[in-house]
C-alpha cells in the first residue's frame, strides 16, 4: 500500500467519527495553547522586570544595615540600626569615594495623608534628601523637590507621586495631613510605573531630618538604607569597592562580617531574572502535564477505534493487507490527529496573545517567539506517535480469521 493510500485510508477514518476526533484533539489544544502562553507570559515578564529595574538606573547602589540578635534570634538584613548619618558624609566625601557621584540616606514608613477636600490614602513616606532624586533616576513633573535648606530647617515639605496624588486629588500648592502634621506640596514626581508588586508612584518624599522627628521616631542620627549613584556604569564596580572601605573603616571593622550589605541593580536583575525563569518553568511544567492527558485520550480512542473496526481489519488483511500497512494507517490518523490538535493550539495561544493584554490592567503582555510554538507542535506530534503505537500494534497483530469471526 502506497503513502498516499494510507494517508487517504487514514483520513477516512478520522472523519468518520468527527465528534470523536475534535473531542480528542481538544486535549492537546488545550495543552499546546497552556505551553506556548505560559512560556510567554514568562518571557514577557522577566523582560518587564529587568527593564524596570534598569530604568531605576545601572549605576545604583543600595546599601542596607546588618542584622539584629535578640535571645539566640537572629533578624533580617535591615533589621539593626547600623547606618548613621555620619556614614553617609563619609561616603559623600569624593576625596575617600570619588567613583560616588551622589550619596541619599532613606528612611521610610507606612502613613495616612489626609487632603483638606476629606479624601485620604495610605502610602509608603519616605525621608531622604534632594540627592534622592538623582540616586533614583527619577524627576519632578510639576512643581520641585524640596531643597538642602529645607533638610536643615526640618520644612514640612512633601513630594508627592502621581498616584497618590490621583488618588487624593491634590496638586501643587495644596496641604495634606499626616497624623496632626500639616504638609505643603511642592511637587509631583514623574511616572515611570509599577516594579513587580511596588507602585512607584504611590509613594510620598519629605526632609529626612522632619521624618526622623515626626514619622519614624527612634535615633535620630540613624537611616534604614543609604543609596548610592555611580558617576557612570563603567564605575559600578569601583564605587562598591570604595563605599565598601569607607563603611568597614568608619564601623571599625578590620576582619570581622560586615554589619551592612550592598547591592546593585545587576544583582537585582539577575535575581529578578532567575525568580521569573524558574516560576515560567513550573507553569509550563504543569501545563505540559495537559499534554500527556491529551496524548492518553488519543490512545484510549485509537483503541477504541481498533475495537470498532476489528472487521474491516480482518477483511482487509484476507485481502492481502501486510501488518506494516495496518500499523501506519493507525499511526498516521493518531499522529494527524495529534498535529492537528497542536496546530488549533498554536491559534488559541496567540488568540490568548491578543486578548490578555486587552482584559488585564497591569499591562500584562505574552511574548511567544517561534522556539516554543516549534517545540510544542513538535511534542504534540511525538505524543501521538507516542500513544499511537500500541493501538496500531494491537491492529496489526490480529488474525484475519479471529477479526473476521467478531461481532
Amino acid at each position: 500500500m502506497s503513502w498516499a493510500h494510507t494517508l487517504a485510508t487514514g483520513m477516512r477514518g478520522i472523519l468518520s467519527h468527527r465528534l470523536r476526533s475534535i473531542l480528542t484533539t481538544l486535549g492537546i489544544l488545550i495543552g499546546v495553547s497552556a505551553v506556548i502562553s505560559t512560556v510567554g507570559i514568562g518571557q514577557a515578564s522577566s523582560e518587564s522586570v529587568e527593564a524596570r529595574i534598569n530604568a531605576l538606573g545601572t549605576n545604583l547602589l543600595t546599601i542596607t544595615g546588618g542584622s539584629s540578635s535578640s535571645f539566640g534570634v537572629r533578624g533580617g538584613f535591615a533589621s539593626s540600626e547600623t547606618l548613621t548619618m555620619n556614614d553617609v558624609a563619609g561616603l559623600a566625601d569624593r576625596y575617600d569615594a570619588p567613583d560616588v557621584a551622589a550619596v541619599a540616606p532613606l528612611v521610610r514608613a507606612s502613613e495616612t495623608l489626609d487632603s483638606t477636600s476629606g479624601s485620604n490614602w495610605t502610602t509608603t513616606v519616605e525621608g531622604s534628601t534632594p540627592a534622592w532624586l538623582a540616586t533614583n533616576a527619577r524627576s519632578v513633573a510639576t512643581g520641585s523637590f524640596f531643597t538642602e535648606h529645607d533638610v536643615q530647617v526640618h520644612g514640612q515639605e512633601v513630594v508627592i507621586g502621581s498616584t497618590t496624588a490621583s488618588e487624593l486629588g491634590v496638586g501643587v500648592g495644596d496641604s495634606v495631613s499626616v497624623g496632626s502634621d500639616a504638609f505643603q506640596v511642592i511637587g509631583i514626581l514623574n511616572t515611570v510605573g509599577s516594579q513587580g508588586l511596588t507602585n512607584s508612584d504611590d509613594m510620598a518624599v519629605v526632609p529626612i531630618t522632619t521624618a526622623q522627628d515626626e514619622l519614624v521616631g527612634g535615633n535620630p542620627d540613624s537611616v534604614e538604607e543609604i543609596l548610592l549613584s555611580a558617576t557612570s556604569a563603567d564605575t559600578v564596580g569601583s564605587a562598591y569597592l570604595e563605599a565598601d572601605q569607607e563603611l568597614m573603616n568608619t564601623h571599625g571593622i578590620t576582619d570581622g562580617t560586615p554589619d551592612f550589605t550592598i547591592t546593585s541593580q545587576s544583582q537585582l536583575a539577575s535575581t529578578a531574572s532567575s525568580v521569573t525563569q524558574t516560576l515560567t518553568i513550573l507553569l509550563a511544567s504543569i501545563a505540559a502535564i495537559s499534554l500527556l492527558v491529551g496524548g492518553i485520550g488519543v490512545m484510549n480512542i485509537m483503541l477504541v477505534s481498533v475495537t470498532e473496526r476489528t472487521r474491516e481489519i480482518g477483511l482487509r488483511k484476507a485481502l492481502g493487507a501486510a501488518p506494516r500497512d495496518l500499523l501506519r494507517q493507525f499511526l498516521v490518523e493518531a499522529t494527524a490527529l495529534s498535529v492537528a490538535g497542536g496546530g488549533l493550539g498554536v491559534v488559541v495561544a496567540f488568540l490568548v496573545e491578543w486578548l490578555v493584554p486587552k482584559f488585564t490592567n497591569g499591562g500584562v503582555a505574552i511574548d511567544i517567539t517561534a522556539t516554543p510554538v516549534v517545540i510544542a507542535v513538535g511534542v504534540s506530534a511525538a505524543v501521538g506517535l507516542l500513544f499511537g503505537v500500541y493501538p496500531a500494534a494491537r491492529a496489526a497483530r490480529l488474525a484475519p480469521i479471529d477479526a473476521l469471526r467478531s461481532e
